[in-house]
């Protein structure tokens, strides 16, 4: 049985649309513990699109478990440092994409991410670092320290859609290798990024895989049976436990 961290980005997202009071992220986040979700993920962005500062230091006060994305900013790296979350994962970060387009280059980045990985380890925070299914990557981010990668599922999951099954099935043996690879160094392993209520079933097959990130997709299903019903269908799916 893997974890659900459910990302509540797109909750925020929302609200600022109209740059109101609601819908409140930390609601939500509340929303999703009672769905049984086993931790928060938001991602406070350098242009603040969406995840806001207060929210933040709220949603520390209020959830079990935060797992904080960032891009490795000495403003935002000076915020992870004061809020404190059990968990940062370092991805990159472009001012225009629409979201993470692929992981973060370790390896050509490695002096300033031993740093940064440093520092949160003096502070007790757990390191995870965003990262596609490279061999490379993951023995850059074993060097640099990490306590865990997350595995992009963005490619894969875009092939699944395209129903191209030669090029699914590569994609995912990319992914199965990278796992048993990571956790043959001691690292954990999670996974994230598009993944939904269909293509996550064979991601689910890997049994080095804890930790699955997941916010898109259990949003959009909210719009249409609520938040906690769709958290809920989730965490069933991971914990193969009748809905």
């Amino acid at each position: 049985m893997g974890g659900l961290g459910v990302n509540i980005d797109h909750i925020a997202t929302l609200r600022q649309a109209r740059r109101g009071r609601f819908p409140e992220p930390v609601f939500a986040a509340g929303i999703c513990e009672i769905a049984g979700c086993d931790s928060i993920v938001c991602h406070l962005r350098e242009d603040r699109r969406h995840i806001q500062d207060k929210d933040v230091y709220l949603l520390k006060s209020s959830v079990r478990r935060l797992n904080l994305e960032m891009a490795v900013n000495e403003g935002i790296v000076k915020i992870a440092l004061d809020v404190c979350p059990a968990q940062v994962t370092l991805v990159p970060e472009k001012r225009e994409e629409l979201t993470t387009e692929g992981g973060l280059d370790v390896s050509g980045n490695l002096d300033r991410i031993k740093q940064t990985t440093d520092r949160f380890h003096e502070k007790g925070i757990v390191v995870s670092l965003f990262i596609d299914p490279d061999f490379k990557q993951i023995d850059a981010s074993k060097s640099v320290g990490a306590d865990a990668i997350e595995i992009h599922t963005g490619k894969y999951a875009d092939i699944f859609e395209e129903h191209q099954e030669s090029l699914w099935y590569e994609e995912y043996e990319k992914i199965v290798k990278s796992a048993e690879y990571a956790m043959s160094t001691g690292l954990k392993v999670h996974a994230g990024h598009g993944l939904d209520y269909r293509n996550i079933y064979p991601i689910l097959s890997i049994q080095q895989i804890q930790e699955f990130n997941i916010g898109y997709s259990i949003i959009c299903k909210a719009v249409f049976i609520g938040l906690h019903n769709a958290v809920k269908e989730m965490v069933s799916i991971i914990k193969h436990l009748p809905k």
